[in-house]
């Protein structure tokens, strides 16, 4: 049976591998390990081996953990898809939120930021193939909820986030995240060079993703195994 050190091992290797077919950095990409469904066992056992980014799709499993956890302080990311009225639930627990798909979560996260009197990181989630099925802003509307959510208190937009095709030929996911690292480019000469992060990839796809400009991938099956 494969252990988690070996898994890590190789994420680290495609990591640089991938890195290195498009002249960046290794230290570039940030490993966010994706720990829905694991317990906190599992997170510590990763954290020991040098992960400290968790990323947590569930509001309600991830309280737990982080609770069981704190005395290790690992740097939490929500990376599922948030109702705005568990906005200060999060808000008050992870430092960056990776899914804000709506200028009205956007809103709800600044005013929890500000009741709790912190900062919180934010990325726009964006429908790059405009799929109903799946949540995000649609492109052309992302410019005018930067521009409305930007000065906000409590928040700082530091990015966008997409979720690939699923089981899509590769040069179909590939046209996506260039679409996003287009889009970034966009916000970047619009409104300035906080807009630095782009957070795409997942175990299926993230050497695709580092290749088209990737700065967080967010992996569960890569490094934990499959579901039991």
């Amino acid at each position: 049976m494969t252990s988690l050190a070996q898994r890590l091992g190789t994420v680290r290797e495609r990591i640089r591998q991938s890195c290195a077919r498009c002249n960046r950095q290794p230290e570039e990409v940030r490993l966010i390990a994706a720990s829905k469904t694991r317990d906190s066992d599992e997170i510590r056992d990763l954290q020991a081996l040098g992960v400290n980014d968790f990323g947590e799709s569930r509001v309600q499993e991830a309280l737990p953990k982080i609770a069981a956890l704190q005395e290790r302080a690992p740097q939490w990311h929500f990376i599922g898809h948030l109702q705005s009225n568990k906005a200060r639930q999060v808000a008050a627990r992870f430092a960056w939120i990776h899914a804000v798909d709506s200028l009205h979560l956007g809103q709800r996260l600044s005013e929890a930021a500000v009741r709790s009197g912190i900062s919180l990181n934010l990325l726009l989630q964006v429908n790059v193939a405009r799929d109903p099925a799946k949540h995000g802003l649609d492109p052309d509307q992302l410019y005018a909820v930067v521009e409305t959510l930007l000065p906000l208190p409590g928040v700082e937009l530091r990015g966008l986030m997409t979720i690939g095709f699923q089981q899509a030929d590769p040069a179909r996911t590939r046209a996506s995240f260039a679409a996003l690292r287009g889009l970034l480019e966009g916000c970047r000469q619009r409104f300035g060079d906080g807009f630095t992060e782009l957070s795409m990839g997942m175990s299926d796809d993230y050497t695709l993703a580092i290749e088209e400009g990737s700065t967080m991938i967010r992996l569960g099956t890569a490094l934990f195994g499959a579901r039991s």
